[in-house]
């Protein structure tokens, strides 16, 4: 396995905790802080105002019904449609906790009707086409849509299809994991990671895709938690792990989480491979083929691969007029403006949630953020005044580092660290972030999408 390559140290640093018992008042202030953050009322800019305008939401999943709480409950008079055909609402935070084998597949999926507010009409049907200069959307099932404002919140796109070879169907067979497809694609990986602790002997090999992707701590979290399993099973030194990035010397954006990941891979004897792209699986031979900067190509056995694969917005909008049209997010990502989340070119259009093309911001912690702001500015463009609420980027995730630890990173913009709570240190790794990950989150995940975070 090649060595980690070395990399310079930057301003912070993570401090690795001394195992020891959490204080319980960690836990207490976490919980109040929780609780707090769940009290806070939607609409706070304008105090209900009444409106005949025709709001429009594409996508009814995390973003696009926190959004249609928040202005239903921000607005009178106001007729809303939200558009999206899932059936199920999937809390995909949970993931990789169902891939690390943590927790049943159920625990991830509701009712998408259960977070529609009453008065809010749902149509279970995805957006087919874009019609932007007249103000309206043609839905899938035939029906357009006039509007005066459009949030559009359709998540991304698995482009599973760009690695030769690959598809959904291949997720649980031959040793192929991904985390990403669904909770079933999530259980199927956990089992296959079962195999290879089976096995007792193997090779696993982790994957980062060449495009941004929600929840960029997934892939590493994925490789944390199957070290901890093979440390467990008594037999690691029978397994060889490897992680394959398409960047050079990175795996996180963020250069402090960035180097203690090396750093800690390194200690565990990770092998480290920068600067390769997967582009094709042999699913029959379980051979994987990895593209390096220079073009040329090398082949890797596996036992166990986890793919991660490559992302965008949904075809619908990166054909569109909608879509970034130049810069490196042409035709891959919705245009929008970085802080006030409006689009560059159409004022009544504004963006929510992993579609959007910014800089950070795509995770459910920044739909949290995202979704007051996203809000405000489209009260004050129904009342004609300036936009002035502003998104800074906050993107939060809790980096697992093993089952039982976890650092709570959450940064914004230009990799600025925003530490939530003054008791939870943004470069410490810690139980009490484990605990919060693992029975915090969900609820309120939950009280977002009801528009009152």
């Amino acid at each position: 396995m090649p060595p980690l390559p070395s990399s310079s140290s930057p301003k912070q640093s993570i401090q690795v905790a001394a195992p020891q018992n959490p204080q319980r008042r960690q836990l207490i202030q976490l919980g109040l802080g929780a609780l707090a953050l769940s009290a806070l009322p939607a609409g706070q800019v304008l105090a209900r105002p009444t409106s005949q305008a025709r709001i429009v939401i594409l996508g009814a999943g995390a973003a696009g019904t926190a959004m249609a709480n928040r202005l239903y409950n921000a607005l009178e008079g106001v007729k809303i449609t939200i558009a999206g055909a899932r059936q199920q609402h999937l809390y995909q935070p949970g993931y990789t906790l169902v891939a690390s084998g943590l927790w049943p597949q159920d625990q991830v999926a509701t009712a998408t009707a259960d977070w529609i507010p009453a008065g809010v009409h749902w149509i279970p049907a995805d957006v087919a086409e874009f019609m932007p200069d007249q103000r309206q959307v043609k839905l899938q099932d035939g029906q357009t849509l006039a509007y005066d404002v459009l949030v559009i919140a359709t998540g991304c796109q698995l482009n599973y299809q760009q690695i030769e070879g690959m598809s959904t169907d291949l997720i649980g067979k031959h040793g192929i994991g991904s985390v990403y497809a669904s909770p079933q694609a999530a259980t199927a990986t956990n089992q296959q990671i079962e195999n290879l602790l089976q096995k007792g002997q193997g090779r696993a090999i982790f994957t980062l895709s060449n495009t941004p992707i929600k929840c960029a701590g997934a892939p590493l979290k994925m490789t944390f938690t199957t070290l901890s399993r093979l440390e467990d099973s008594g037999q690691r030194e029978q397994f060889q792990v490897d992680f394959f990035t398409p960047y050079a010397n990175k795996v996180f954006s963020v250069p402090v989480y960035n180097q203690f990941v090396l750093e800690r891979w390194q200690e565990q004897q990770v092998g480290f491979h920068d600067q390769r792209v997967l582009t094709a699986i042999d699913a029959g031979s379980q051979m994987a083929t990895f593209t390096h900067a220079d073009g040329s190509t090398q082949q890797e056995k596996y036992d166990f691969i986890h793919v991660v694969p490559p992302m965008s917005a949904p075809d619908v909008v990166r054909s569109s007029e909608l879509a970034w049209q130049q810069g490196p997010m042409a035709h891959q990502w919705l245009e929008i403006d970085q802080y006030s989340l409006q689009h560059r070119r159409y004022p009544e259009i504004f963006g929510v949630g992993d579609v959007i093309g910014t800089p950070f911001g795509k995770t459910a912690a920044s739909v949290k953020k995202q979704a007051p702001v996203a809000e405000a500015n489209i009260l004050a463009f129904l009342a004609g005044h300036p936009l002035t609420a502003k998104y800074d980027g906050y993107t939060s995730c809790p980096m697992i580092t093993s089952i039982g630890k976890a650092i709570l990173a959450e940064f914004g913009y230009e990799g600025k660290l925003m530490p939530s709570f003054s008791f939870i240190s943004p470069t410490e790794e810690s139980w009490v972030v484990w605990v919060m990950k693992e029975k915090m989150l969900q609820p309120a995940y939950y009280a977002m999408l009801n528009g009152q975070v």
